[in-house]
């Protein structure tokens, strides 16, 4: 008797100890974050680049020719169009996936999962900055063809890049929880996102823009990101890079925080 009850307390399920952060689980959610945009690598990372090939060369034989140092203002565009490449995926990857869960009802069960709150959050945003990360790279070899690109400023390459895509896969991943069908998701990115990026300095300098234009994108986050990166590369700002660092630094500590307070309530994705 005494042994079939020590075999009874032997065999009983008991709950498992995963630490503070469940890492098994978390790096399995990255895994399928970046699998996701892998298996579709044609459409989620070379179509960027050839998209942003376009630009390149459309801007190049329609306004290199006319200005005294076409050089110049090719390397001045590359790393804008690498940077908006970064902004669209990272943005992009994370939407989708919350959005797409939401449709197929698949995303009940990743909410069943031993994973919390914070650990979905940090496994969503990770895997969509991959994409953008690796959207920069694949960009920045695409149109070294076109223009050295080659950072003076290492630092401001990498945390000026890695900032803008966490910033943008935070932004998807409330995106995807606001959004109750994809139709929603195509208003942030045509009213929202793609105007703010095409208004930050992506092809032009802004101190050709009106004075209360100056001002107001002062106040626009892609605008920092954007002229940080270009930072990198050419040593030059339109804006103070300090600041920049400060300003970005605070809003994806505030985006961070928000993303963490709706994924705890579980904001229209717990019904």
């Amino acid at each position: 008797m005494s042994d079939m009850s020590s075999l009874h307390s032997a065999s009983a399920p008991s709950a498992r100890k995963f630490g503070f952060i469940n890492w098994m689980g978390l790096w399995t959610l990255y895994k399928k974050e970046c699998l996701r945009f892998l298996r579709i690598a044609p459409q989620t990372l070379l179509a960027p680049i050839i998209s942003n090939l376009l630009y390149m060369t459309v801007f190049v034989l329609a306004f290199a020719a006319l200005r005294d140092d076409p050089d110049a203002f090719i390397a001045f565009l590359a790393p804008g169009l690498i940077m908006l490449g970064v902004l669209n995926n990272a943005s992009a990857n994370s939407s989708s996936s919350v959005m797409q869960g939401k449709i197929m009802g698949n995303l009940t069960d990743l909410l069943v999962t031993p994973l919390s709150f914070y650990e979905l959050a940090i496994g969503w945003i990770t895997g969509a900055a991959t994409r953008g990360i690796l959207v920069a790279i694949s960009t920045g070899i695409a149109l070294a063809f076109f223009a050295p690109l080659m950072p003076i400023h290492f630092w401001a390459v990498i945390f000026f890049s890695v900032s803008a895509a966490l910033m943008m896969s935070m932004v998807g991943v409330l995106s995807g929880m606001w959004a109750e069908k994809f139709d929603q998701l195509a208003v942030v990115n045509q009213f929202i996102i793609l105007p703010l990026s095409f208004l930050s300095g992506t092809f032009y300098r802004i101190d050709v823009l009106p004075d209360v234009f100056q001002k107001l994108i002062m106040f626009n986050p892609l605008f920092y990101v954007i002229d940080g990166f270009r930072f990198g590369f050419l040593g030059e700002a339109d804006s103070n890079i300090a600041i920049g660092v400060a300003f970005i630094s605070a809003i994806n500590i505030v985006l961070f925080i928000t993303v963490l307070l709706v994924l705890r309530a579980g904001w229209r994705i717990k019904s």
